[in-house]
Parts: structure tokens; C-alpha cells; sequence
């Protein structure tokens, strides 16, 4: 049993850290694509969309393991770092689902205001990165507001 929770532990830390780390990578590619032409640009929202993949994939990873080792703890499903980390993960996940995939295929359209769309990209990913470091506090400091 040890060693089955060292194990998950160890997954969802790294699924966290797979989380939130290619956001912050995507800072220079959305400053490269205020002003890319068409070609580059379709390079860069090609790494854009394998990023949100990947953070996508890894949300999985965590909420799974998360689940488990509440699970096999003794944490109660009830206790308030549970809940509302398991509340600001639903709300991150709508909006993972929301924020980017709209304003990439507006990239596509020609003459596309890249400087409006970059800046809202920009702010889509720091909300992004908020979200999942309130998680990560939650999870790592445990409060208990009830």
C-alpha cells in the first residue's frame, strides 16, 4: 500500500508539473506570433494546440491520481481543500475547453488582428496558470476553512 501511494503521488506530481509547465514556455511563440507571417504562424499555432494537448492529457493524469489518493487516504471527500480544489479543477477544465481553441481558428482567418488575438492569448494562458496555482496551493497547504 506504501508504495502503491509513494508511486501515485509521484504521478500526480508530475502530471501537475506536465499541467501548468508548457504554459509558461508559450509566452515567446505568442510574442513571435503578434507579427509572424502566415507560415510561421501556422508553426506556431501547431505548437500552441500540442501544448494544450499535452496540459490536457495531464489534467487526466491528475485528476485520476488525485481521486485515488483522496481515496486511499484519510481525507475526507468533504474537507474544504478537497472541495474547492475539486471546484476550481472543473472550472479550469471549462475553461481549457474555452479560452483557446476559439481564439486559434481565428488565427486562420486572413487578416487576422494577431496583435488583439495574442494579447487575449496572453491573458487566457495567465488566468490559466492562476487557476491551476490556486490548485497547487490548495494541495500543497491544505487549508481548512470549514
Amino acid at each position: 500500500m506504501n508504495f502503491l501511494y509513494t508511486l501515485l503521488l509521484f504521478l500526480h506530481i508530475l502530471s501537475a508539473v506536465l499541467s501548468i509547465g508548457p504554459f509558461f514556455v508559450l509566452f515567446p511563440v505568442i510574442r513571435q506570433m503578434k507579427t509572424a507571417e502566415r507560415e510561421v504562424l501556422a508553426g506556431h499555432l501547431t505548437t500552441f494546440r500540442g501544448a494544450v494537448r499535452l496540459v490536457k492529457h495531464a489534467g487526466h493524469i491528475l485528476v485520476t491520481t488525485g481521486m485515488l489518493l483522496v481515496w486511499l487516504s484519510a481525507w475526507p471527500w468533504y474537507t474544504s481543500w478537497v472541495v474547492l480544489t475539486l471546484a476550481v479543477m472543473v472550472g479550469s477544465v471549462f475553461f481549457l475547453a474555452n479560452a483557446f481553441k476559439p481564439v486559434l481558428k481565428k488565427f486562420e482567418v486572413p487578416d487576422a488582428d494577431q496583435p488583439a488575438l495574442t494579447a487575449k492569448l496572453t491573458r487566457s494562458v495567465w488566468l490559466y496558470i492562476s487557476l491551476l496555482l490556486v490548485m497547487l496551493w490548495l494541495m500543497v497547504d491544505k487549508p481548512m476553512l470549514w
